[in-house]
């Protein structure tokens, strides 16, 4: 029985997970989008391959720990204060000289190994590389629900961004190996510089309307600027619980850095192309991961599976030091791949919807930031576990962290999963009404998150003609008339709004509108309906044409043809 439901729950989910990927393939900003953010994560994990090569060759796992912390700090205490860019100037542009600016770093460091000059200098070029890597990802997380229509959508996008990432999580590694079998770290180093050369000019043809920006504040007060992103998590504080959450991967994700050199050169003692190779596993994972929730996520337990990614990172590396049998090891950080895979899907898509859009680079940033410091935390803690616990005691201590802190929030998880899905609902009553369903995906989240739900007997007048209006109506459930100087002039139905014109020429109500059975209604108040019309071209272009079909067709003492 149970078997036969879920064979039949598939093929609905399978349609629905296929129309949007298909509506996300279409999408030629989208693509360009991902495919630019493939070319970058690509570059890191290569970037972070060769530079832990030569970190330990210079001084072993201390000195891979050591280096990745000194790599990692400087972007933790910038990206708060460069992330007020991306809600400053056009994402995209601040996506593109973000990509050149690493490719020029990388090139200058491939230059410093290839003639032999100072360390100090390659570790100080890896630092400036990475400060531009975290305005990049920040940037993208940002700009992508702008590019997205619907909650499906944005879903789907954040799924193929995941599949996009799980794929370079595979190559990336795979191509610093291969370079650095044939030939050395400063020919990996010149593949980062060209894959962020790339990443930055297939982004030139992203062409969309950015949403309304207010005034940016003086550069003076860029630090109080930056600090908005702090303040949203407290103020958003299920948006703050999910990024908690994924802090505690990125500190494993920086012991794992180490753990992966430790793994290769200590316990398999397969040398620098093995550190290459079981990062390669982890992207193995993430891919298989990564088409996995592109064809089965629903959007109904996006928090529970940001958790359970979470979970997933840690899990494996504690089972790797209890079991420490190299096949195992290597189906295990594929394990860890699928984690990461669901941690995108899950955390991504629902930031989008928990934040005002106008907030999100910043807290991208914040979150880069934050992301930084535990990478670097963990990459440096992890060599001083190992002197203490030895190399499977350290995996085993550190592994269990991420499982136990999902453990202790599970309930919070199944709470955030249960507004949003209500809120999905409400867009698609939104979007039923034709001056609405051009609106981006961030605006239309913020327009049902502001929707009052409400219940009107049969027989009972919503509005009165002559009134003055301050909400804006749409029907989700049952019928009502529209009657103008005492004439029916129309019936309206589920997806039907009225209240508009009101609302667009600050006038009196045009005509009464009377439910004829017990109506749903979900309504807008004037400034929120106002900022949903007037932000973009295209939802001013719908309204402007209901309002003049409605007013060419009745105003009080015209012959009754018309709509309110």
């Amino acid at each position: 029985m149970l078997k036969s439901r879920v064979v039949t729950a598939i093929p609905p989910r399978l349609r629905a997970s296929g129309r949007a990927f298909i509506a996300v393939a279409h999408n030629r900003n989208l693509v360009r989008l991902q495919l630019s953010f493939g070319a970058g994560w690509t570059a890191e994990w290569a970037f972070t391959v060769a530079l832990g090569v030569v970190a330990f060759r210079q001084g072993g796992v201390a000195a891979v720990g050591l280096v990745s912390f000194l790599r990692l700090a400087p972007p933790a205490l910038i990206a708060p204060l460069t992330s007020t860019l991306a809600d400053r100037f056009r994402r995209e542009r601040v996506l593109i000289w973000s990509a050149y600016g690493r490719a020029a770093a990388t090139t200058a460091a491939a230059l410093v190994l290839v003639g032999n000059g100072p360390i100090a200098a390659t570790y100080g070029l890896a630092v400036l590389a990475s400060c531009a890597f975290v305005v990049f990802r920040a940037a993208n997380s940002a700009l992508l629900p702008a590019l997205c229509g619907t909650p499906l959508e944005l879903i789907s996008a954040t799924a193929s961004r995941g599949l996009v990432d799980s794929v370079s999580t595979l190559l990336g590694p795979l191509i610093a190996a291969l370079l650095l079998g044939i030939a050395s770290p400063a020919a990996a180093f010149a593949a980062v510089a060209a894959l962020s050369l790339s990443s930055a000019l297939l982004l030139m043809a992203v062409a969309y309307e950015p949403p309304p920006r207010a005034a940016p504040r003086p550069l003076r007060e860029l630090v109080g600027e930056a600090a908005d992103g702090f303040r949203a998590l407290r103020r958003y504080r299920d948006a703050g619980f999910l990024i908690s959450l994924t802090l505690v991967q990125t500190f494993t994700r920086g012991c794992l850095t180490v753990f992966l050199v430790a793994i290769a050169f200590d316990l398999l003692d397969s040398g620098q192309v093995g550190v290459g190779v079981l990062t390669a596993a982890v992207g193995v994972g993430a891919t298989v991961g990564s088409v996995g929730a592109l064809m089965l996520v629903s959007g109904r337990r996006l928090a529970v599976i940001q958790g359970i990614g979470v979970a997933l990172w840690g899990l494996p590396l504690a089972l790797s030091g209890a079991l420490p049998d190299a096949p195992l090891i290597f189906l295990l950080l594929g394990v860890v791949g699928v984690g990461n895979a669901l941690v995108d899907v899950g955390l991504f898509a629902l930031l989008a919807r928990l934040l005002p859009e106008m907030l999100l680079g910043r807290v991208y940033g914040t979150m880069e930031g934050l992301a930084s410091a535990t990478l670097a935390l963990g990459s440096l803690i992890t060599p001083l576990v190992i002197a203490v616990a030895g190399l499977r005691g350290a995996l085993v201590v550190l592994g269990l962290i991420a499982p136990a802190v999902v453990v202790a929030g599970w309930r919070r998880l199944r709470r955030i999963d249960s507004s949003v899905v209500h809120r999905d609902h409400e867009i698609a009553v939104l979007q039923q009404v034709g001056m609405l369903e051009a609106l981006p995906m961030p605006m239309i989240d913020n327009l049902a998150a502001h929707l009052t739900e409400s219940f009107v007997p049969g027989g009972t007048d919503v509005v009165h003609q002559g009134d003055l209006g301050e909400l804006f109506y749409v029907i989700d459930d049952g019928e009502a008339d529209v009657i103008g100087d005492g004439r029916l002039i129309r019936t309206l139905r589920p997806g039907d709004c009225f209240g508009e014109i009101a609302l667009l020429r600050d006038s009196p109500r045009t005509a009464t509108v009377r439910a004829r059975t017990p109506l749903r209604l979900y309504t807008l108040n004037r400034e929120d309906f106002l900022l949903g019309i007037g932000a973009y071209s295209a939802s001013r272009r719908g309204a402007d044409s209901l309002l003049a079909e409605r007013l060419a067709t009745f105003t009080p003492g015209s012959p009754p043809t018309g709509q309110p």
